[in-house]
């Protein structure tokens, strides 16, 4: 490793705390491994520790008071498995360390949550308003914290700073945290890059305002750009991730949770109004040699309790792959219904692979809309893999996707009417209202308007052609899918907060 200060790369408040950045251990991986000496900070789950230690003041409420006096036993909780067997302690826990986060954050106008960040000031899709947390990052609820943190690292030295931005509940606390690298050290270099930021930069001219001095706005992978900035002598050549700064962290979850990818982009890439389409990120499989080798030496280095993989979808070739070769680690990810997820065999053999779940996006129960959303797949399929991948022992996450512009009332009932049928093979449910992409292509074929009140907005309202709008979809899920007494409790089940985060460790 050689001899120059090293390359911060840090991560931002707030995202769920369940497991460490994926993308930014990517990057140190690379980075390592051209012997350019870096650091990774998690300022996010550095934050939730730093806001819960605080001394609390007088509290008046009953629940506040026994939040405070329990909230130390609930993270020691949440890092065991034995809490995720009752769901009722479960979900009392995650409520109080979320309590206690709130009451913190009252006094900045601002509202922390285990899984968002919202100020009632500013918004995180209107450009002047990142600018006004960029310049005033002594505001942010955070900011003591990031002053002793990193007052620290700079005295040490440093050779430049990557702030990774993935989700708008990161986006003002990272500009904020770029306004105080800059304060404090204005002649440093700042790259910021993350799925956020990639999706803005589809429309560079939003964020004109921000090319300042030493700040440089990365789209898409970061590590082509900063070993390029090093002059790294090695390509870019499927390194290992790097989780070393950060595998001792408290993070909220039984076990360390180890977040991998095997490729980039999707192997599918025909949905409608997928990002990976209107961005056209192309598709990037590591080879499967180097995945088998990574996943040998990662599991040996942090023994983790769960592998999460991270790839859009899973492609059948690498489920073939884990079933010959098994990590010997649990494991859940993301797959697109196929033909293998019906066969009993397949998803036998995958279970003993260490598959304790999938997330299957379905969307809709009408082979009308799945047809127009060029999802691949239709109804039958979809209800014989449900039950086949249920009865084989792997827990289901399934994702539906109402009020897309191909949809009717007929359409939706559909929907209804199939979650209803295989209510018994659904172990979680994400039920979401579309928002149209602002850069979709199937934006062109509709009347828009804007979505909301933000410059940075990756979202269009528009005329839908059958009239279900997001009220009329929104009631829908209220009266007809949310209320019905069969469907609820699948509903209810979902983990608060963590989602499809923690809900593996249900299956353990």
């Amino acid at each position: 490793m050689d001899k120059t200060p090293p390359f911060i790369l840090i991560h931002p408040p707030v995202s769920k705390p369940c497991e460490p950045p994926a993308g930014l251990a990517s990057i140190a991986g690379a980075l390592r491994a051209n012997q350019i000496s870096c650091e990774v900070i998690d300022l996010n789950i550095e934050g939730l520790y730093y806001i819960i230690k605080k001394r609390p003041p007088v509290i008046q409420d009953t629940w506040t008071r026994r939040a405070f006096k329990n909230v130390h036993k609930h993270l020691l909780q949440l890092r065991n498995n034995s809490i995720y067997k009752h769901p009722a302690s479960y979900i009392n826990a995650v409520k109080d360390i979320n309590r206690v986060l709130e009451f913190f954050s009252t006094d900045h106008s601002v509202r922390i949550s285990l899984s968002n960040y919202h100020d009632s000031r500013l918004s995180p899709i209107k450009s002047k308003d990142l600018f006004n947390a960029m310049q005033y990052p002594e505001k942010n609820p955070f900011f003591d914290h990031w002053k002793n943190r990193l007052e620290q690292i700079f005295h040490r030295g440093s050779s430049g700073v990557g702030i990774s931005i993935n989700y708008l509940s990161q986006a003002l606390c990272g500009f904020a945290l770029t306004g105080f690298i800059r304060q404090l050290r204005p002649d440093i270099k700042i790259w910021i890059g993350g799925g956020l930021i990639s999706s803005w930069l589809c429309r560079p001219e939003q964020l004109k305002k921000f090319y300042l001095p030493n700040i440089t706005f990365v789209s898409g992978p970061g590590e082509p750009h900063l070993l390029n900035y090093f002059n790294a002598k090695k390509t870019f050549n499927f390194p290992i991730p790097n989780y070393d700064d950060v595998y001792q962290n408290q993070y909220l979850s039984p076990g360390f949770v180890l977040p991998y990818s095997t490729s980039r982009g999707c192997y599918w890439k025909k949905c409608a109004f997928c990002p990976e389409c209107s961005e056209q990120s192309p598709y990037f499989p590591t080879p499967v040699e180097r995945v088998n080798d990574h996943l040998r030496d990662l599991i040996k280095l942090y023994n983790p309790s769960i592998i999460h993989f991270l790839d859009n979808a899973l492609s059948p070739k690498f489920f073939y792959q884990l079933i010959q070769k098994p990590p010997g680690v649990p494991w859940y990810g993301f797959s697109r219904i196929t033909k293998h997820l019906t066969n009993m065999e397949f998803c036998k053999a995958l279970k003993k692979s260490g598959c304790v779940m999938l997330k299957l996006g379905i969307e809709s129960g009408d082979d009308a809309v799945l047809s127009q959303m060029k999802k691949g797949i239709n109804i039958s399929m979809a209800q014989k893999a449900l039950k086949i991948v249920h009865q084989s022992g792997i827990g289901t996450y399934v994702y539906f996707l109402l009020g897309t512009p191909y949809e009717n009332k007929k359409s939706a009932e559909k929907t209804r009417t199939f979650i209803y049928q295989n209510k018994e093979f659904i172990d979680f449910l994400n039920l979401a209202i579309f928002n149209l992409p602002i850069d979709s292509i199937e934006a062109s074929q509709l009347k828009t308007q804007a979505f909301y009140d933000g410059d940075l907005s990756l979202y269009l309202n528009f005329e839908h052609p059958f009239a279900l709008d997001r009220s009329t979809i929104r009631k829908f899920l209220i009266k007809k899918v949310k209320s019905n007494p069969d469907i609820s409790p699948i509903i209810k089940r979902n983990p608060l907060f963590f989602t499809s985060n923690h809900a593996p460790f249900l299956f353990f």
